[in-house]
């Protein structure tokens, strides 16, 4: 345990001349209120969360580091995102990709400079397709290696921008009888 936090801070120490915080790896079930401490007077410009146990992004996240422009939450168990992420008005990239999200957070329609959204590999069945149509900022959204019901990947197919990464659907065995 105690080398898991000297590695945190070890971290965030370099991050304050780097202004990239990489915290993955790291065993982390939250950001630890230490972090927002030791960062407190630096411009995080990315944060790589990955490949931890989080559950979750707590409000003030947003608050502390609102000038982020790349944010990692990837091989998490993260499920939502806190609606406070719309306010990072300078977030480009996100990456939420293997996590336990069965819905495209509409948030992440909502950020304004966000042009890349990584979600693939999650167990996301619905995906409000006509929000992303209108989302002025999403350039490309993977979501490969996700349950995407028939209905909506023939949806997500025909959309010209932004442009979208879907695996090539299995037909399930029930699917096949209706045919017949």
């Amino acid at each position: 345990m105690a080398l898991a936090v000297t590695r945190v801070i070890l971290r965030c120490e370099n991050a304050q001349e780097t202004q990239e915080l990489d915290l993955s790896e790291c065993q982390l079930m939250q950001v630890p209120d230490a972090v927002y401490h030791l960062m407190r007077h630096t411009e995080l410009k990315s944060c790589d969360l990955s490949g931890n146990v989080i559950t979750k992004i707590p409000p003030k996240f947003t608050v502390k580091f609102s000038l982020i422009t790349d944010l990692n939450l990837s091989n998490n168990q993260v499920a939502k995102l806190p609606d406070e992420l719309c306010t990072l008005a300078c977030l480009q990239r996100l990456d939420i990709s293997h996590n336990s999200f069965v819905a495209l957070p509409a948030i992440a329609c909502q950020c304004p400079s966000l042009h890349t959204l990584l979600a693939h590999h999650n167990q996301i069945i619905e995906v409000d397709v006509d929000r992303l149509a209108r989302s002025r900022a999403l350039e490309y959204v993977d979501l490969s290696d996700n349950p995407i019901p028939p209905r909506t990947y023939e949806e997500l197919k025909q959309l010209s921008r932004p442009s979208i990464s879907i695996s090539e659907r299995e037909k399930e065995d029930w699917e096949e009888d209706l045919i017949m």
